[in-house]
Order: C-alpha cells, then structure tokens, then sequence
C-alpha cells in the first residue's frame, strides 16, 4: 500500500507558477469529456462520518466506480475500503492524485484540508467535489477558485439542499408570485445541542492509527486538551471553524439562494456577539453565537446555539424551526427548512406547505453529469457559489473573534434597529435566560459593525486583531497553499 508521496510529485503540484500550457501534460484524456457509457472513477479523500456518507451516496449513482480511497488514519482507510473493495488506499492526497484511474475526488477532509487537495486534484486534471465549508479561510477559496478556472476543472460544494427541487419552487413562490408581499428580513438558525468536548490536565495523544503530521497538514502543530481525536476537531480555531462552519454554511446558503435569490454575493457589513458559555472546556469556538449582516436587500441575522435546554423544558425554536430561516415577508412569514416549508399569512394561518428532499442523492448525480459533460455551468453548487455562502460564515466568526467583552447594555447599542437583528439578540437572550445565563454574568464578547471590502474580500480592521486569520491563515512549511491567482 503507498504511504508517501514523491518529491517531484509534490514540487510539481505546488508549483503554482506553472502556466495554463502545463495542462498539457496531463494529456488530452483527462481534459476530455466523458462518455455516457464511461463510468468516473472517483478517489476520496477523507473517510470520516462524511466521507463514509458520501461514498455510500456515490456507490448508488450509475456510471461511476470507486478507484481509489485516502485517509490518514489507516483504521479508518481500511475499515472504509474493505467494505466497498477497493484496492488501491493511500495516506498521501498525492499519491491517490497519481493514479491514472481517478478521474475526480470527493474531498470530506477536516476543514484546514478541504482546499490543499483540491488545489492539487485540480492541476493533476481531476475535478473535485469538496464538502463545506469550501475553505478553512477566504484566501485558500480564492486560490481554489482560480485553480478551477485555469485548469478548466468541475468543482462541486457540498451544500447539498441547492439540489433539491424544493428549491426553486419556493424561490418561484417568494419571488414570482410574491405570495407573501416584499421580503423584509431573515434569520438564519442552528438550534442543536451538542456535549463539553472535556478539558484534559495532559495533551491528548491521537491514535497509533493516524499519520499526525498528515493530519495537521496546513495547521500548527500543537497539544490538544479535550477528550476526543477525532471530529472535536471542528471546535478548534486552527483545524475547524466552530458550527458557524459547520451548520451556518448551509443555513446561510439557504438564505442567499431562496430568501435573497443569489442577488447577494456578500454581505456589506458584519457585527455579532457571542459566548462559549456554561462549558468549562477545551474548546475554542463559541457555543452561542448570532451575527448580524447588512446587506444592499435586506438585514440578516444568524444564530447558533448549542446549549442544551433545562431538563423537561422545551428545545429552543425559532417560529417551528431548529435548522433553517425563518423570512418576514410583508403578507406573512415563511419558515424553511431542509426538505420542508411552511408559509403563513399575516395572521398566522397556514397558507402553504413545500416538501422536498435533502438534496444529497441529486447533488451526487448533479456532479457526475456535470464532470461527464465536463460543464461547471450545469452545478447546483459551483466552487464560486460555495465560496459566497462560506464567505458569510467567515464573517460571522471575525465579527465574533473582533470582538470584546461586553455588557447587555453594550449589546445592545451594537445591535441596531432591524428587527431581524433585534429578534435574533432577543431570542437568544431569552434561551439564555432559560439556563441562568446572561450576558452580564457569562464571557459574552461584541463586535461593532465593520464593513466587508467587495473587491477583497477583507473585514475592516481585521489585520489589527485575532479575525486576521478569518482572511488568511498560516499555513505549516510543506503544506502550504499554493498562490494561484499570483501565479
């Protein structure tokens, strides 16, 4: 079994400078479309939760066969391969990239690692489907950007709901009929509870199964305090983006392609507050977290929040949604979620409902088509798409990591007069107060509003304080990303 990749391999991957003409060597096979009796062969990289969900997923789409499979912990690399036999497993991105049988990858790498390979899959030839967040920061998704366009690549995001049908019938609804009058607002809400991740005296040691230095890749090495290896990950600023990144990317995604019918890119401007309170923990990313946005059409608003609610008191909700938005339309509401939705009148009736599907099984087969095509226009979710709606979770987390500790009085003159916003400060203030919480008696940070540059990308001020790492991080020697767009 291959473990370690070539150091020409490598030089030549991250060899970002190379002109569009070095596409030619990967031979006119590889730029050509498949046919429709062709099956792609597909390698995965990342065999976690969601790889495992995902290879499953592919394994029932037609025209596609399993080449090869990549993970850094080689329990997991073999538990995954055996079970759908393949043969040919690999520790290194690079070596799966060189077999000559993988015609796309499916990344589902922890965050830090979701760009490096598919920067790589994308000069070696191959198109990419990667899981959200499309990137651990705004700059590595700009290089992968510019890495799809110049090598000419398909490359799908993992925000999965875009495929359901569902989708379009409720943007027709909201915004041809105009059912519900104007749209006012939104807020966009993560409602689920999760654990402590613990907090150890001695550094965690990872399992004897894992390539450690591989796993860290891009991100600093250093000791980890909780309890578990594996998935905790995502509650650590170096490796994850904390549920903002996680669950926001899909709730925000919603929000831009049915609420503001991807008439909005970005947001003009971002403010937020939040917490990692009541766990006394190693965790680094917020547990309650809401953040404002100010966009050309209407206020935005975002919550998170993980608590669990008092023993025999009711979850929280917003309206009848723990994942998904809710939109104040000027006739009414409606309340979105993956799958289903509801729209009421102005005096709470039910007027409507909408049932649809997670998306998954179609945003697998969107993708093969569109790479049997060789048509990025035939995505649901194009790495461009994928980019803007992680974008907005990025802004979320340097409004919070900008932010200072703050009072509820001081709250509040961050907040604003949009309702959306004031909801969204109000409903968690409430939730809060449920569990004896408040923001004058828990590490509460705010952040003042600070406006996002259009052509950058960049937060305001950010260069100054810990959001810096939001627009670009610090990437390990032998792993850094490539410079695409300088190349």
């Amino acid at each position: 079994m291959p473990t370690n990749s070539t150091l020409s391999r490598r030089r030549f991957l991250q060899a970002s400078s190379a002109s569009v003409a070095g596409v030619g060597l990967l031979g006119s096979t590889a730029l050509a479309a498949k046919s429709p009796n062709e099956q792609i062969g597909l390698g995965f990289i990342g065999l976690g939760g969601r790889g495992l969900r995902l290879a499953e997923l592919f394994s029932r789409q037609s025209g596609a066969r399993f080449a090869a499979f990549c993970e850094v912990d080689r329990d997991r690399l073999n538990s995954a391969a055996d079970k759908h036999g393949v043969q040919n497993r690999y520790i290194s991105h690079e070596d799966l990239l060189d077999d000559p049988g993988v015609d796309a990858v499916v990344i589902a790498t922890c965050n830090h690692w979701h760009c490096l390979p598919a920067i790589h899959a994308c000069q070696a030839g191959k198109h990419v489907y990667v899981e959200k967040p499309l990137g651990h920061d705004l700059w590595q998704q700009q290089q992968l950007i510019a890495a799809a366009r110049r090598y000419d690549r398909v490359v799908q995001v993992g925000t999965q709901q875009r495929s359901d049908p569902m989708q379009a019938e409720v943007r027709r609804f909201l915004h041809e009929e105009k059912a519900l009058g104007e749209l006012q607002g939104a807020i966009a809400c993560r409602l689920g509870a999760r654990a402590a991740v613990g907090q150890r005296s001695k550094p965690l040691s990872p399992p004897d199964s894992v390539d450690v230095d591989r796993w860290f890749g891009p991100a600093a090495r250093a000791p980890m305090y909780r309890d578990k290896f594996h998935y905790d990950w995502h509650w650590d600023w170096a490796t994850g983006n904390g549920e903002m990144g996680n669950w926001g990317v899909h709730v925000l995604d919603d929000v831009r392609n049915v609420v503001l019918n991807d008439s909005v890119a970005a947001p003009t401007a971002v403010a937020g507050l939040g917490a990692r309170a009541a766990w006394d923990d190693a965790g680094q990313t917020p547990n309650v977290h809401v953040s404002l946005f100010e966009t050309p059409a209407m206020p935005i608003a975002c919550i998170i929040n993980n608590l669990r609610e008092p023993k025999g008191a009711e979850p929280p909700r917003l309206g009848g949604v723990a994942a998904g938005y809710v939109v104040s339309c000027e006739g009414g509401r409606y309340e979105g979620r993956r799958g289903g939705g509801r729209a009421y009148d102005a005096s709470g009736k039910l007027v409507r409902e909408f049932t649809g599907s997670s998306g998954e099984r179609e945003h697998c087969g969107n993708f093969l088509e569109a790479v049997r095509q060789n048509d990025r226009h035939l995505l649901t979710a194009d790495v461009q798409v994928g980019h803007d709606s992680s974008s907005w979770c990025h802004y979320g987390n340097a409004a919070y990591l900008a932010g200072v500790p703050a009072s509820a009085s001081q709250i509040d003159s961050v907040v604003g007069e949009a309702a959306p916003w004031r909801h969204a400060v109000e409903s968690v203030r409430g939730w809060m107060g449920e569990l004896g919480i408040s923001a004058d008696d828990a590490p509460f940070k705010a952040s003042a509003w600070r406006a996002i540059d259009s052509e950058t990308g960049r937060v305001a001020g950010a260069a100054d304080d810990a959001s810096s790492r939001v627009y670009r991080g610090e990437y390990r020697q032998g792993y850094a990303i490539p410079d695409v767009m300088g190349a």
